[in-house]
């Protein structure tokens, strides 16, 4: 069944706001990216979604063009964001078809739990492979057609924009870098890599008009990451290390996609924004959380009980 309008934007955004503007987006058949589209397109873009695999993106494009009658979501599957070739093509057939790319949004990640010590070479490259150099190949594949969406659609934070916004992008990160999270090791590096790819591409573009944001989400519930990377019996004891008390929803990633896109954000860039309900800052080691930290690291167990383990060694 289709998500109804509550389930991904809130009421306050007005009907039609991004209308007639494209969104470029990898990983797009994600839980979460899927939903920060999903709006977007309720909201009057058309888009294009990238995966790896085919038949999960072609079944996503076509149940998020629900969210608006008369809207357009091409899937490209079999693309893989490590290839810089791959994307390219993507991205200019994105543009080709729906005639611009107003809106990217970098979601390509890999992930996996395991200590360091577990995690080979190639599983730790893996995860650099797709979420730095992903979000760099999408930068480069799109930048061109975001500097001309950016000159058509400038912004001076005092006049409405007749025609909208444009030239803006988004990667979305995490916070596990923040303070360290443990069996992260790989992801956290990868992620700290993305946020500072965010700040150069808004020191070196933001000349030309683009806008360049991280989203940052944290605990999110219904979503791949939850469901791969945490023990179902221990959801109340997350929960109640959470500031504000909950898992977050996707819902609330798409609303601060919304934001950045938006007229409301002409003057934020370079900017990290963390919607976890405060969680990060009683994140760190803390209890050791399901695994009690530093007992488990001196067993050389593999993580088992979560369907994101590794079990490769060095």
């Amino acid at each position: 069944m289709p998500m109804q309008r509550h389930e991904y934007v809130s009421d306050v955004w007005r009907d039609g706001i991004f209308e007639n503007k494209v969104v470029f987006c990898t990983g797009g058949a994600g839980s979460i990216c899927s939903v920060q589209v999903r709006a977007m397109v309720h909201l009057g873009a058309n888009a294009a979604i990238i995966g790896r695999n085919v038949e999960k993106t072609e079944k996503m494009a076509a149940d998020i063009m629900t969210a608006r009658k008369g809207s357009k979501v091409l899937a490209l599957g079999g693309v893989d964001v490590r290839s810089i070739e791959s994307l390219q093509a993507a991205a200019d057939r994105c543009a080709k078809e729906l005639g611009s790319i107003d809106f990217v949004i970098a979601g390509a990640a890999g992930n996996f739990l395991a200590p360091l010590e577990q995690i080979s070479s190639n599983a730790f490259k893996s995860v650099m492979d797709i979420d730095v150099l992903g979000s760099y190949n999408t930068v480069k594949a799109t930048i061109g057609y975001l500097k001309e969406s950016a000159a058509k659609y400038k912004t001076d934070g005092i006049t409405p924009p007749p025609r909208g916004t444009g030239g803006r992008i988004i990667f979305v990160s995490a916070t596990l870098h923040y303070s360290g999270t443990v069996m992260q090791g790989a992801p956290s590096v990868a992620k700290a890599g993305v946020d500072a790819l965010a700040h150069s591409v808004c020191l070196e573009y933001g000349p030309f008009g683009i806008t360049s944001n991280v989203i940052s989400p944290g605990p999110i519930s219904g979503t791949e990451g939850m469901e791969r990377l945490s023990k179902k019996e221990n959801a109340a004891a997350s929960k109640r290390m959470i500031p504000s008390g909950r898992w977050g929803t996707v819902k609330e990633i798409a609303d601060s996609t919304v934001y950045l896109f938006s007229d409301a954000a002409n003057y934020v860039n370079g900017e990290i924004l963390v919607v976890d309900g405060g969680a990060w800052h009683t994140s760190g080691v803390g209890s050791g959380g399901a695994f009690g930290y530093p007992d488990f690291l001196f067993t050389g167990k593999p993580v088992t009980g979560v369907a994101g383990g590794k079990k490769s060694k060095l």
